[in-house]
């Protein structure tokens, strides 16, 4: 395998134009510059560059190889100077997972006022477990338990999948056939409204029809948006329907923006669940998450 340090030297000359500029920014020997170099070129078998008097000039296979390695390299120096030992009392920087959507009702609104960095990865919950237990990630939002002895859960709310509708669609007959218990001819009528969906994740949708009329949807939305939050918004300004979680949509409701319409008759509810190792050195940023997490989302927490 081919020494990175090669790969080093050869960006340092490619960016600084000669052997002499590339030592002063290696911090080694103009000989060991060129060590390097002649190295590199035995290894690839062509010239990577043409010595002039005054420059170093890549050639057009040098050319090809910068591009194709400079972003890894870049990459690497980036991962060296993260985990470069020093005496400075660093920021800590904590990565938290969850969906889209509950980011941005919770965490958004207070991310400029954390004291450590974060950042937020967003992702499949079984993925995230498991780049939890291996330490890629340090706090996930998720309704799912995973079964690593590593690693704990703390229930701190829940959420309701319910049917809700646009402010302008009737649901008056929906609502007659509910109350009088005639479920097939209700799906028949939600058959025949227009649906929102999110991208790739229709599950909310195919659980609720399943519990409550006893199979999957036989339709499919007829439009399709980045996310649930975007479907609060669509139905914020007109008519259809959507099957989403009720905080995500309990302020628009509240306002009469959008219609609960059904919790269903046998109302779908996730337990949401706060999961983190047992063994972390950022237990107090976690906690501080936590509390952020509680008063949003858990109304006698903030008051």
């Amino acid at each position: 395998m081919v020494n990175l340090e090669w790969y080093r030297t050869f960006k340092a000359i490619y960016q600084s134009g000669t052997l002499t500029g590339a030592a002063e920014n290696l911090f080694i020997s103009q000989p060991g510059v060129s060590l390097h170099l002649s190295s590199l070129e035995s290894y690839v078998g062509y010239k990577l560059f043409e010595r002039s008097a005054r420059r170093m000039l890549p050639t057009e296979r040098g050319k090809i190889l910068y591009n194709a390695i400079a972003e890894s390299m870049a990459t690497l120096e980036e991962v060296e100077k993260t985990f470069q030992k020093s005496t400075e009392k660093h920021t800590p920087t904590i990565s938290i997972g969850m969906c889209f959507e509950t980011f941005q009702i919770t965490l958004e609104q207070y991310i400029s006022t954390l004291p450590f960095n974060v950042i937020i990865r967003f992702g499949d919950y079984r993925e995230m477990l498991d780049n939890l237990d291996k330490g890629i990630l340090d706090l996930i939002i998720t309704p799912q338990k995973g079964a690593s002895n590593h690693i704990e859960h703390q229930a701190f709310s829940s959420e309701t999948i319910v049917l809700v509708a646009g402010k302008d669609l009737d649901v008056s007959v929906l609502q007659d056939l509910i109350n009088k218990k005639k479920y097939a001819e209700a799906g028949q009528w939600l058959r025949a409204q227009k649906w929102y969906g999110t991208t790739g994740d229709m599950e909310h949708l195919f659980r609720f029809w399943q519990l409550n009329f006893g199979s999957t949807p036989d339709f499919r939305p007829n439009y399709i948006v980045p996310n649930l939050n975007s479907i609060v918004r669509c139905l914020s300004s007109g008519a259809g329907m959507a099957v989403i979680p009720d905080f995500l949509c309990s302020k628009e409701i509240e306002n009469g923006l959008v219609k609960l319409v059904w919790r269903g008759e046998r109302p779908l509810e996730n337990t949401l669940y706060f999961a983190n190792r047992k063994n972390t050195t950022y237990s107090n940023e976690i906690e501080l998450i936590k509390t952020l997490f509680r008063k949003v989302m858990v109304p006698e927490f903030a008051d």
